[in-house]
């Protein structure tokens, strides 16, 4: 991967909120000029996202294992993505973390720029950086925080209001545990791998990313998106809708889909470092969300990275004469992901062979 430095980010653009508040108007800088804006479209296909049910996975005893396993390698070959349920998180505690979400962004804006990301950061409360002149910012503000390892949190920017969100999101981390090492699990077990393959090179630990996303009611919904269209950077990511209002959409063969709503159940999708890890048996999908002229829209995403010194790289259990080896060994993969993102680029193009 080319590993040049980016450049260095612009000044931050306002928060949507504040644009919203100021006369609802859409800025340039956040109109697309070709075809891949999209409103919120109920024309389009609601996806037929496979459901697992993860109590059914190894290391359960169940006679429905085996059946849930091929059910999984299939839900990742074709789609890179599944709904999770019987996943062990009460609805009550996922309530909680819905609630806190909305009261962070609901809160003044003096108290949410107490935990502003820095000009030349990733973490912390604002937009994403914006490296490029001719770049078309999307629609929604975020909180971007480290989660896991705790001695990795950078406390100067997780908000103190709500008072519980430090308390509950500590613990929403020790909860997302034990699904990100079975889903890690019964993913090698559906390729016929020795089950630790995908945790193996994703370590002991690895690192949790939480991002909280607020995307405002638009007033001009077909000129914008809420986020452009991207596979994520991570070995999987599990998102935790919006209850109500649907605006995540998935690309297969050239078509959007829409991303039905499971209540309590969290969509988990793979990125780039599992299709890198399965030869590209299982796909890193395209996504992208929408706007609507009529509701905000909150989600919380926690993407999960390996440790920096791993070095990710196909399972060679995976590659022999007939099947060769598609992707290169990198470490640190997410390092330049975002500048790619920006760019428009797909970062996993620079490490295919």
């Amino acid at each position: 991967m080319d590993m040049a430095q980016p450049p260095p980010p612009l000044p931050p653009a306002q928060s949507v909120q504040e644009l919203i508040l100021d006369g609802g108007t859409v800025p340039e800088r956040y109109a697309y000029k070709d075809d891949r804006s999209a409103s919120f479209d109920e024309s389009l296909p609601l996806m037929d996202v496979p459901v697992i049910d993860l109590g059914l996975l190894p290391p359960s005893s169940s006679s429905s294992a085996g059946e849930e396993l091929i059910k999984l390698r299939s839900a990742l070959a074709c789609w890179g993505c599944f709904q999770a349920t019987n996943h062990g998180i009460s609805c009550s505690f996922l309530d909680q973390v819905h609630e806190l979400t909305q009261q962070f962004f609901a809160l003044p804006k003096e108290e949410k720029e107490k935990c502003a990301r820095a000009p030349d950061g990733m973490e912390g409360y604002g937009n994403d950086m914006v490296l490029l002149e001719q770049q078309v910012i999307d629609w929604n503000d975020r909180l971007y925080i480290i989660i896991s390892p705790e001695d990795q949190r950078k406390l100067e920017v997780w908000p103190e209001k709500p008072e519980t969100f430090r308390e509950v999101m500590h613990e929403y981390s020790v909860k997302l545990r034990p699904i990100i090492n079975n889903v890690f699990k019964a993913m090698a077990l559906s390729l016929n791998l020795e089950e630790n393959c995908f945790l193996n090179q994703f370590g002991e630990q690895g690192v949790m990313f939480a991002r909280f996303n607020y995307y405002p009611r638009c007033p001009r919904p077909d000129l914008v998106l809420g986020l452009k269209p991207h596979a994520d950077g991570s070995t999987i990511t599990l998102v935790l809708p919006d209850r109500e209002v649907e605006g995540l959409q998935f690309l297969r063969d050239g078509q959007w889909f829409r991303v039905p709503t499971i209540p309590d159940a969290l969509l988990i999708n793979v990125g780039d470092q599992v299709e890198i890890i399965s030869n590209g048996i299982f796909k890193s999908p395209m996504h992208r969300a929408v706007t609507n002229a009529e509701s905000d829209r909150i989600s919380l995403a926690v993407f999960c990275t390996p440790e920096e010194e791993n070095e990710i790289g196909p399972a060679d259990e995976l590659i022999d004469e007939e099947t060769p080896r598609l992707y290169k060994k990198i470490r640190n993969y997410t390092k330049t992901y975002f500048e790619y993102y920006q760019s428009g680029k797909r970062p996993i193009d620079a490490v295919k062979i």
